[in-house]
């Protein structure tokens, strides 16, 4: 797709104003509305002897994956992750697909598609589902699988490329580096240099020679080199007018337990930002969030693992809470009385 041709560096922004960005967990993928952010860049590498197929590499070195993992069970939709795989497969692939559905204003739109027919979706709603994304073939919010492709960084053309048919980066100056997979064990030390290999001999030394420098340390992974000069960078002066964005109030993780106040072990917990100061007021929001109107907020007990109802306070200094409510109707609670 030619959006992507001349592209080295991309932001791909949703349709709810936000863009795909790279977790500072380095294995996650969300949106956020920083596109000032270098987690919200992703560099373009054209698949080899695939043409149209591309991968995009995050700020971290790692590759934007469509997993087999189930984003939520029950549902088809599956997650979509930052890996580092000892081997590039078709789940670092993707085809870029030309979107006509929006006109002209929307001739940056393309929908990205795995190598199975799945697009990479922005979803919205409460959560789980607010700011995630994952890849999917959808059925109803058609525009959520659309991102606008805005170029940060483009390859320039160089007089004598004249092949109009080959590969996007077949005429880049300074190519992505050949893949190296992670290596399971360290790499054995290097003999140390003798402290006279260092030093010329006496007659060969001048009296104002400059002193020995030691050289600079390796750049880390996933390092993005400033642009060669082939390179010209297309930046809009509005993206950096974005304030860094400032996380704030308190990590509530939570389950919904059974009639025993059991939970899957697969089950992964829901997460809110809780901005109070009271159970009272955390109960409430957890309702408006969950439906359940008869919730006991409850807590594992780090001695026996058992369920404990909380009815003290909330510790302190804004300490994320893991909680699992159960209903007021269940065995466990009755078990509380």
């Amino acid at each position: 797709m030619e959006l992507f041709e001349r592209a080295r560096t991309v932001r791909l922004r949703s349709h709810h104003d936000k863009y795909l960005y790279a977790d500072e967990d380095e294995a996650h993928v969300i949106q956020d509305r920083n596109a000032a952010s270098p987690n919200a860049r992703w560099v373009v590498e054209p698949v080899p002897h695939s043409p149209g197929v591309l991968r995009l590499r995050s700020r971290y070195g790692r590759y934007l994956s469509a997993s087999n993992e189930p984003f939520l069970l029950g549902v088809s939709g599956r997650k979509v992750l930052q890996t580092l795989p000892h081997r590039l497969d078709s789940s670092v692939e993707w085809v870029p697909v030309r979107d006509d559905g929006g006109g002209r204003e929307r001739a940056r739109g393309a929908r990205l598609r795995t190598r199975y027919g799945n697009f990479l979706r922005a979803n919205a709603g409460l959560p789980p589902w607010r700011n995630s994304v994952t890849h999917d073939t959808p059925h109803r919010h058609a525009g959520w699988v659309v991102w606008d492709v805005e170029v940060v960084q483009a390859i320039l053309a160089g007089p004598d490329s004249s092949d109009a048919g080959a590969g996007a980066g077949a005429d880049d100056p300074s190519p992505a580096p050949p893949y190296k997979p992670p290596s399971r064990s360290p790499s054995p030390s290097p003999a140390p240099v003798p402290t006279s290999a260092l030093r010329p001999p006496p007659h060969h030394r001048e009296e104002h020679s400059a002193p020995f420098r030691a050289q600079p340390p390796p750049p880390p992974p996933g390092y993005i080199a400033p642009p060669a000069p082939g390179l010209y960078r297309l930046e809009s002066t509005e993206s950096f007018s974005v304030p860094l964005h400032k996380v704030e109030g308190r990590a509530i993780h939570y389950h919904i337990g059974d009639d025993d106040g059991d939970v899957s072990p697969d089950e992964e917990p829901s997460y809110l930002t809780f901005n109070g100061t009271s159970l009272e007021e955390l109960l409430e929001m957890l309702k408006e969030e969950t439906g359940l109107q008869d919730a006991i907020m409850c807590s594992r007990s780090p001695i026996n693992g058992k369920l404990l109802p909380l009815r003290l306070q909330l510790p302190p200094n804004n300490a994320a809470v893991h909680i699992v409510l159960v209903r007021e109707s269940s065995k466990v609670a009755k078990a509380f009385a």
